[in-house]
């Protein structure tokens, strides 16, 4: 049990943001015919599993698992590149994920590239879920509640 800060009761205001911006990018992602919800939580996880979040691993599988996803993809998605269990879109999707994650700056190519495939609209809306992810992330970190407390 962690003797951390309920940062949700210390800062609401700040999290009924970030609140809302979560369930604005899940709106989008199942608007925006290039994203869809399975790649928002894929990326989820791959960017959790990176910067190592016990939580939002746990939290982010259980909300994949309850919407369809299988257990062979998300154990696989840790090695995604050597895998066939993932579409173009969703493999295009994690390696953006990753290249943003470690912090490297976007060539021209590789940005017109992204624009191709997701469009204005989702190119931008997957870029803030990555960022926001991350962001979930660091907070988690930081605060450590318990895992398996989200439900």
């Amino acid at each position: 049990m962690s003797n951390r800060i309920n940062y949700f009761a210390a800062a609401p205001q700040a999290f009924e943001l970030l609140l809302k911006q979560e369930e604005i990018l899940g709106k989008q992602f199942a608007e925006i015919p290039s994203l869809g919800k399975t790649i928002l939580e894929l990326v989820k996880l791959r960017v959790s599993q990176i910067n190592q979040c016990a939580f939002c691993l746990d939290m982010h599988s259980s909300q994949a698992f309850e919407m369809g996803e299988t257990f062979e993809r998300m154990i696989a998605l840790s090695a995604w590149q050597d895998s066939p269990l993932f579409s173009d879109q969703e493999r295009q999707a994690l390696a953006w994920a990753e290249h943003l994650i470690a912090g490297y700056s976007v060539d021209d190519v590789h940005y017109e590239e992204m624009l191709a495939n997701f469009g204005e609209s989702g190119l931008t809306y997957l870029t803030i879920a990555i960022n926001a992810i991350a962001s979930w992330n660091r907070m988690v970190k930081v605060f450590k509640p318990e895992v398996g407390s989200f439900r």
